[in-house]
């Protein structure tokens, strides 16, 4: 009978040990999965001030270079739905996406305002969120 309570108490300490490294290892995965989210979310933002620029300096086909606008802020927007740490930026990123796929007239005359919000959010302030926040509330989403 001890031999067997012994093993059985050997048997739980393996698994329990066995269970701790699963778990650490879960938890080492899901940070470096959210840190390629963020990464990739970063690169959006990047292409969009590129774009946005390019769209700027255009003599050619605006429309496409405010394709290429739009689709790097759905990227950018598909990447924060991702990432744990944004919340209320989520919809902000959302929304900003949302104008410019719904309302193109008028963003196409606000890119300055959009490039200098994207700008911030890049160098981490907050006023870059409160920017793009004024941003969609100056869009009148009564017609285009």
């Amino acid at each position: 009978m001890k031999r067997r309570m012994i093993s059985a108490i050997v048997l739980f300490l393996i698994t329990f040990v066995a269970l701790l490294v699963f778990i650490a290892l879960y938890m080492d995965e899901v940070k470096r999965v959210q840190e390629t989210y963020k990464l990739q979310y970063r690169t959006g933002l990047n292409d969009v001030i590129t774009d946005i620029e390019s769209y700027k300096n255009a003599e050619g086909d605006l429309e496409l270079r405010y394709m290429r606008i739009v689709s790097d802020m759905s990227g950018a927007d598909a990447f924060a739905f991702l990432i744990e740490d944004l919340d209320e930026e989520k919809k902000i990123i959302n929304e900003v996406s949302t104008c410019l796929i719904k309302y193109p007239e008028q963003m196409k005359e606000k890119l300055d305002e959009l490039e200098t919000a994207v700008n911030d959010i890049l160098d981490d302030l907050d006023k870059g969120y409160d920017e793009a926040r004024e941003l969609v509330d100056s869009i009148n989403k009564q017609g285009y």
